[in-house]
């Protein structure tokens, strides 16, 4: 595991615990994907309003806290802002708000909504003539929304190849409406498609460098709680729950086992 990605998990599980909130499996299953994009895109954390700066959405809206941690990782605010998260007139809500946290885009949370405000925001600087990018992650389980492949019809027809959508395929849905075979619904839309390990920094970045004329799609494929086996292979019952310090001190040592 990378460095920044295990240093974003272990933050991620200290801010959980310290505050009693989050969504802990999902937010590890989005970490390599997050980085890749920040590691990727045009944007200045000192400067989070420049106007020629690269557009992200974190559709799937309930994995902030990873998010968060993310943006932390890549310098718009510390760590230590981030341990009030989920707290009472906090900057930081279980959702993220693009009118309090610096590098947050659009605030999200109804699943199948932020694919959409991002395909709008393709589209607009498309028309205004500039070389913005826009990049959104998606989950499994909120692509059961209509919405969501309407967005992508849209975005298809408009040729927006400055458009990439990162879909988290970390199986969310196989208690109840799995999508089966995601690449090769999103090419039969149009669009164009790459399978990549979800947890290979290196590979998605080489997937997000590749040209493309058309929207891009990334199917990632991951795991929740990736890097704690605790997690991993107890995704139902950590669904929304923090660890208590007892878990925070195995939890962290999963993490950083066989860490140099």
């Amino acid at each position: 595991m990378d460095d920044i990605c295990r240093k974003i998990r272990s933050e991620i599980l200290n801010v959980s615990n310290k505050s009693g909130h989050g969504h802990i499996p999902t937010s590890f299953s989005i970490v390599e994907m997050l980085t890749a994009v920040y590691q990727t895109m045009r944007h200045d954390p000192k400067r989070p309003d420049m106007p020629e700066r690269d557009l992200f959405v974190l559709s799937k809206g309930h994995a902030s806290l990873g998010f968060y941690c993310t943006l932390a990782a890549h310098g718009y605010f510390s760590f230590e802002d981030v341990y009030e998260f989920g707290g009472f007139d906090s900057r930081f809500g279980c959702h993220p708000d693009r009118t309090k946290v610096p590098g947050v885009e659009a605030s999200t949370g109804s699943l199948g909504h932020g694919i959409g405000i991002a395909v709008g925001m393709a589209l607009a600087a498309k028309i205004a003539g500039t070389k913005r990018k826009v990049y959104t992650l998606i989950g499994d389980g909120e692509s059961n929304e209509g919405s969501v492949w309407e967005a992508v019809m849209v975005a298809v027809n408009t040729r927006l190849d400055n458009l990439t959508v990162l879909y988290d395929n970390n199986q969310s849905q196989g208690r109840c409406l799995p999508i089966g075979n995601p690449a090769e619904r999103f090419t039969a839309f149009g669009c164009d498609v790459s399978e990549v390990h979800g947890h290979d920094l290196a590979a998605i970045k080489q997937a997000l460098a590749k040209p493309t004329d058309r929207v891009r799609i990334l199917v990632c494929n991951t795991v929740k709680g990736y890097g704690c086996e605790t997690l991993s292979e107890n995704v139902y019952e950590w669904h929304r729950r923090a660890p208590k310090p007892d878990e925070l001190t195995k939890l962290q040592g999963e993490l950083h086992a066989g860490a140099i």
